[in-house]
């Protein structure tokens, strides 16, 4: 769900990510993605502190109780969030039951905007299973760093989640990484972007569903959007069979 949000607006921001997730379930979808720090934007640096979420309250029991409600899974994106009185960039995962299943902090803080000096890293990478299927999850800046999405492969991830506030100056990086990780990995990639303007950054959408071989599912455009493709994970064994790039590593000189 490709959400343009409301700089430093929380409670709006949660009652449009609410009302998206019930327009996105009339297609019956498994699972449902919110982009990057939807709660606040990217990011208000005035009284952060306040705007955040505390220890994922809110998303827990609005957005966990809305999974369970309709019977989805939903990678809640990231949101601004206040855990033993320090601020991280934290995602939340609930399953059809609104049970919280995982929970990740954004480990590479993006330095050119100063979110460094604002939010803490994390120090934990994240995996999951939905329906059975192995996910994993990392945050905008993140996807730069493909050492990390390798570990995290290497875990037996089937599919990895990118939630991001990525500017439209450079979304052409956006497509190129998010197509480079599922090619290398093997793996579908599912990216939710943001869209809209906060302060002088626009966000350039381009969310997108990926399979392993790099064809793009579904594609957004640069505005609000709600896009779905279906994944055939049959096809997994065949690429990894026919290519087995896993199996011809060499740890052992790098």
């Amino acid at each position: 769900m490709q959400m343009d949000m409301k700089f430093g607006c929380p409670e709006i921001n949660f009652l449009h990510a609410e009302k998206l997730i019930c327009e996105a379930v009339k297609e019956q979808p498994d699972v449902l993605v919110l982009p990057e720090t939807w709660n606040t934007g990217f990011f208000p640096k005035e009284d952060l502190t306040s705007l955040c979420c505390k220890d994922g309250d809110a998303v827990k029991s609005r957005i966990g109780i809305l999974a369970k409600k309709l019977g989805i899974n939903i990678v809640a994106g990231s949101v601004s969030n206040v855990r033993n009185g320090k601020v991280y960039n934290t995602a939340f995962v609930f399953n059809r039951d609104g049970a919280c299943i995982a929970s990740y902090d954004k480990t590479h803080l993006f330095t050119p905007m100063g979110e460094d000096k604002y939010y803490t890293c994390g120090d934990h990478l994240c995996s999951f299973t939905l329906d059975g299927v192995k996910c994993g999850i990392i945050i905008c800046y993140d996807l730069r760093f493909p050492e990390m999405i390798r570990k995290l492969a290497l875990q037996g991830l089937d599919m990895l989640f990118v939630v991001s506030q990525w500017p439209k100056e450079r979304t052409f990086h956006l497509r190129t990484l998010t197509i480079a990780r599922a090619i290398e990995n093997q793996m579908f990639v599912v990216c939710c972007n943001s869209c809209g303007t906060a302060e002088e950054t626009i966000y350039g959408g381009n969310s997108a569903v990926i399979d392993p071989f790099g064809k793009t599912l579904a594609l957004a455009g640069e505005n609000e959007e709600i896009i779905s493709a279906a994944c055939d994970m049959k096809i997994l064994s065949n690429i990894r069979r026919s290519i087995p790039v896993f199996r011809d590593r060499r740890p052992d000189i790098y």
